[in-house]
Parts: C-alpha cells; sequence; structure tokens
C-alpha cells in the first residue's frame, strides 16, 4: 500500500513538472521522507535522482520545438553542476533535521514566488556576459545539491533575467540544467549516502511517465490559475514540514491552544491579503480591465 501511494504521488511529481517546468523536488522529498518513510539525507539524494531523470525525458520536446538554448543552458547547468557537487559534499557535515528545515524555508519562498508570478520578457534572446549566467549558475546549483530544491522556479526567472531568454524558452532550457545539476548533485551525495535504488528506479519511472503527460497537458490548462493552485499547495506542505521539525511543546503551543490557533489564522490572513494586494496591483482594478477589453481598436 505504501509504495503505491508512493508511486501515485510520484506520477503527480512527474505532473507538475510536466505543466509548471519546476517543482519536482519541492514535492520529491515530501513523498519521500513522510510517505515512503526514507531518511532525510537519502530522500534528498534519491528526488535529485528522479528529478534528474524526469527532466532529461522532458528536455526532448522542447529541443524538437527549438525552445532549448544550448549555449546558455551548457554554461548555467555547468556552474550549476559545480555548486550542486559542492553542496551535495557540504550536506554530509549538515544535520539531516537542519537540512529539512532549510528545505522548508525553500519551499516557502518558492511557494511566495509563484504566488506573485513570475518575471516576463517581451523579446528574443539576448545574449548576457558569461560571467553572470557562470556566477548565477553555482548559487542556484549550491542550494539544488545542499537541499535538493531550487529547480525550475528558480533557474527559469535566473534565465530570464540573467540568461536573456524568452519564457517559452527559458521553460525548455531550464529542464536541461535541472538535470545536469540533478546528477551533479547526486553524484555528492553518494560520497556519504546509500539510497534505495530499486525504490528510486520505480519512483523515477513513475514521474517520467507523469512528466510526459504534463506537457501533453501544459497546453490546456490554465498556467496562471493552475500556478496559483500549486503554490498554495507547496505552501501548506512548507507548513507540515516546519511542524514535523518542531519541537514538542512548540507544536502544542501552537495546535494545543486557543492562542496558538489564533496566531496560525492571523499569519494565514496577513500572508493571503498581502500576496492578494500584490495581485491587485500587478493587474489593476477589474473594472480597468474590463474597459480595456471592452475598447475599440484604434484606426490609424
Amino acid at each position: 500500500m505504501t509504495l503505491a501511494l508512493t508511486l501515485l504521488a510520484a506520477l503527480a511529481v512527474g505532473v507538475s513538472l510536466g505543466l509548471l517546468g519546476g517543482g519536482g523536488s519541492i514535492l520529491t522529498v515530501p513523498v519521500l521522507v513522510y510517505v515512503a518513510g526514507v531518511e532525510t539525507k537519502q530522500a534528498i539524494a534519491m528526488s535529485l535522482f528522479v528529478v534528474g531523470a524526469t527532466s532529461l525525458a522532458g528536455v526532448l520536446p522542447h529541443a524538437r520545438a527549438d525552445r532549448v538554448r544550448w549555449r546558455t543552458g551548457l554554461l548555467f547547468g555547468g556552474a550549476g553542476m559545480a555548486g550542486a557537487y559542492a553542496g551535495g559534499r557540504l550536506a554530509a557535515h549538515i544535520p539531516g533535521g537542519v537540512l529539512l528545515a532549510a528545505f522548508a524555508v525553500m519551499m516557502a519562498v518558492t511557494a511566495v514566488a509563484m504566488l506573485r508570478g513570475r518575471p516576463a520578457t517581451a523579446g528574443g534572446h539576448v545574449e548576457r556576459p558569461i560571467f553572470r549566467i557562470l556566477g548565477e549558475g553555482v548559487t542556484v546549483g549550491l542550494v539544488t545539491g545542499l537541499v535538493g530544491a531550487g529547480g525550475g522556479f528558480l533557474v527559469v526567472p535566473a534565465l530570464v533575467l540573467l540568461g536573456g531568454l524568452s519564457m517559452p524558452a527559458a521553460v525548455g532550457t531550464s529542464l536541461l540544467v535541472i538535470a545536469m545539476k540533478s546528477f551533479a548533485g547526486l553524484a555528492g551525495y553518494l560520497s556519504s549516502v546509500h539510497i534505495d535504488w530499486p525504490l528510486t528506479l520505480a519512483v523515477a519511472g513513475a514521474a517520467v511517465v507523469g512528466g510526459l503527460a504534463g506537457s501533453r497537458l501544459a497546453g490546456r490548462v490554465d498556467p496562471q490559475r493552475l500556478r496559483r493552485a500549486f503554490g498554495w499547495f507547496v505552501l501548506v506542505m512548507a507548513a507540515v514540514v516546519v511542524t514535523q521539525q518542531a519541537p514538542a511543546a512548540v507544536r502544542d503551543a501552537l495546535f494545543g491552544t486557543p492562542a496558538g490557533w489564533a496566531a496560525l489564522g492571523a499569519a494565514v490572513v496577513a500572508v493571503s491579503a498581502a500576496l492578494l494586494r500584490h495581485g491587485a496591483k500587478r493587474h489593476g482594478p477589474p473594472a480597468a480591465r474590463s474597459a480595456e477589453r471592452a475598447a475599440p481598436p484604434v484606426r490609424r
């Protein structure tokens, strides 16, 4: 039963990666830890293989559609591999609980970034200085190798802002980058962690199938609505991970007292209000948007 639930969750992870171009590791680590019962460091190492394999399979359709910028991807990915390998080696000296707490922080940051919306670019590919691409690649790779997170939702904005790529090209290129640095991070972990290969390969196979299905569904689902829903889900997952790692006294204070429930409710309301206010500023009042859509075209 546990294996069936794990594979079903892995299928969902693959679908999210195919639909959104990211989010694989954000879900894979909690699935392996809380559903499959895998130890934290082993789960992070396994997630790097799963996400790397799923991303590598997803590169092919994007490459056929000319949405992969090989120069930028290889430069960014090569730098990311160095950072990811260093992060994987460094993780051997950090307690698993600390890594899981850092992972929860990364989940929360990613969720807020998703709810706020990705940066957009209107132009085509613009060449950027090599050293800027390499520096950003090392930084993102270090985060990936250390906590098993920071895939597409960090890589795509970095490729847009620093790599000068359009959004479709950034999504395609990000899968190449994610695959490269995921396998490098895995190499760093394998020096100190032994993983369950049969379970890892089974989860990776399910995720690849889900990723191919997600790629087919990508054009049929409103990406903005899907990204917001997924963002809220990741935020809830981050709260669950933080709660699991908190001392028993803190959990009792938060969930066993009226004051704790009031504090949690106030936090949820504050975060929701801030995100809604940000969305209103980005898109303007509904009446203005409706008037803009209804206005007749200007003849010149």
